[in-house]
């Protein structure tokens, strides 16, 4: 009986707070992983333009106070944008779609095209709004070379794996805490910890990063395309490693019991329809 009031009134084996927010991503993966070419491009594009929105925010800061703590603060700023417009950035929503697959409402191929195009389109909105913004703030140029170079500069090491790691991780993090709640304060909240925590503390990530390193390159970088592609090669698999494996892969596990009954439930929904085609 204990344990029962602990868990909810509910008879799910796990509590109800977690079944509410499974049942929810399950829902929201299942349309994100259906958008339309067009709403994914779309969404994608504006996934970077916030990003830069972000960007602009932390130069802006960091150039004031000279902190890059409360730098990576303003940068939440950019993330706030992002989930108000219900824009889409990779590594941001690896619980959401993974959830919504495991319970049968959509396959991996689907999943797949999601990734590929939020990542293309969060580029190449990064790079665009990079370009306006240093057109826009020269006074800026000296930070983004410095800030390029901390990114750039040490190449692939087991400190520089450990960031990439960690920014994948923090960024699924915080989408699940949002998860928890729709509250306004609590969206302001994640996206200031979302940016306090990989921006400030000089966490990489494949496409946050990607923005800065694009604005140095316009402020006119020594670093080429070709030194940065390679840069985003090992970044982005640890990346996702920090993100699935680390986060989504346990929180699976923890819900597994509602991943079945999910399934379960979608299984005898479409046996009836089936047999109503074949009759």
């Amino acid at each position: 009986m204990a344990e029962r009031e602990w868990l909810g009134e509910s008879d799910e084996p796990v509590e109800d707070k977690l079944v509410d927010e499974f049942r929810s991503t399950v829902e929201e993966g299942a349309n994100r992983l259906n958008r339309t070419w067009r709403a994914l491009i779309i969404t994608g594009l504006f996934g970077g333009i916030d990003v830069g929105l972000g960007l602009m925010a932390m130069l802006a800061v960091v150039d004031a106070t000279g902190s890059k703590l409360l730098g990576g603060l303003a940068f939440g700023i950019g993330l706030y944008a992002l989930r108000l417009a219900h824009s889409e950035l990779f590594t941001e929503d690896f619980l959401v779609p993974i959830n919504a697959i495991a319970a049968g409402h959509g396959t991996w191929t689907q999943l797949v095209r999601l990734w590929s195009v939020t990542l293309v389109t969060n580029l190449v909105g990064g790079w665009s709004f990079a370009w306006v913004v240093v057109a826009a703030f020269p006074r800026f140029d000296t930070i983004l070379l410095e800030t390029a170079d901390q990114y750039l500069g040490k190449g692939l090491t087991l400190e520089t794996a450990a960031l990439a790691l960690l920014a994948g991780f923090t960024i699924t993090l915080v989408t699940r805490m949002a998860q928890g709640s729709r509250e306004g304060i609590a969206t302001i909240a994640n996206s200031l910890i979302s940016g306090f925590l990989v921006v400030g503390l000089g966490m990489l990530h494949g496409a946050l990063s990607s923005a800065v390193i694009f604005g140095a390159m316009h402020a006119g970088s020594d670093y080429s395309y070709a030194s940065w592609l390679v840069w985003f090669a090992w970044v982005i698999p640890l990346n996702m490693a920090g993100g699935l494996v680390m986060l989504t892969l346990p929180r699976l596990v923890r819900t597994w019991e509602l991943v079945r009954e999910e399934r379960e439930a979608l299984s005898a929904s479409r046996g009836p329809q089936r047999r109503s085609r074949e009759h």
